[in-house]
């Protein structure tokens, strides 16, 4: 990698830790990141189970775990839980998250894509909506299956939020029309801090590996570059979607009903 090149994504990467840090504050109040019913917290144990089966004490570690909504439903499965997340704002309210309710999850400051832990010292590895954001995403599930024990599973859920079908842009574009003419996109925001969040938003994704949409098989293909096998994908999310749209609105339910949203499982032989 050249000099620019280096200067460019350490600079960045900068913006994306920044970001995340500002989008702590509001992070929990948005649908679709916290859990708002116990209906959708079934239905996310339900597609960890089947994926992971009960945690049994096994030690997991959450990347980009944010304010610890995944750590917490790996938690409640039984899995020895270790977060991370390099924007210390999400932490600070993972911990005190933690503490209210009365959970050993562990957290760590720390780059995903470098993670500074042990080799072989994690028998899963867990994120989501991680991977959309990644600069070199080859060099990440290579440094993910070095930490991961043999045996051991790696869980990603994300999906690709750029290329959208004609109804999810519609639903889109009339959400942020009645935004603009109502409230600010994000409620217990401004709307001159909202905007802003939303064109750094636009800005990152246009520079990061999959600016072009984060398709599973595409991340499938870089995962088996880095080494794992028996990648699967799964796109039967239905459950977790049926629970979360009673918070959504019309627009929102019809642009999530249309996105591709996957879980993709890999293992380390």
């Amino acid at each position: 990698m050249n000099e620019a090149a280096f200067r460019t994504n350490h600079n960045l990467r900068e913006e994306i830790q920044a970001y995340w840090s500002l989008r702590a504050e509001t992070f929990d109040l948005q649908p679709g990141h916290e859990i708002f019913s116990e209906a959708e917290r079934a239905a996310w144990h339900g597609l960890l189970r089947k994926h992971l089966g009960e945690g049994a004490g096994r030690r997991v570690l959450d990347l980009a775990c944010g304010t610890a909504v995944l750590s917490h439903l790996l938690d409640d499965l039984g899995f020895s839980v270790t977060g991370m997340d390099w924007a210390e704002p999400m932490l600070e309210r993972a911990r005190k998250k933690a503490r209210e309710r009365g959970r050993a999850i562990r957290f760590l400051m720390g780059d995903a894509e470098n993670t500074m832990e042990p080799d072989e010292s994690y028998d899963v590895i867990t994120n989501r909506h991680l991977v959309w954001t990644l600069v070199d995403p080859l060099a990440c599930f290579r440094e993910w299956h070095r930490v991961l024990k043999p045996g051991g599973s790696l869980i990603i859920i994300d999906g690709d939020f750029v290329n959208q079908s004609l109804i999810a842009r519609l639903a889109s574009r009339c959400a942020a029309w009645i935004a603009s003419r109502t409230s600010a996109p994000d409620a217990s925001l401004g709307n001159d801090q909202a905007n802003s969040q939303i064109e750094t938003h636009r800005s990152i994704l246009s520079r990061v590996h999959f600016s072009g949409g984060a398709r599973a098989a595409e991340v499938k293909d870089l995962l088996h570059a880095a080494g794992f096998s028996k990648i699967t994908i799964d796109t039967g999310m239905r459950a977790v979607h049926r629970a979360q749209k009673a918070n959504f609105s019309f627009l929102k339910r019809l642009e999530r009903q249309t996105q591709h949203r996957y879980v993709i499982c890999a293992r380390k032989d």
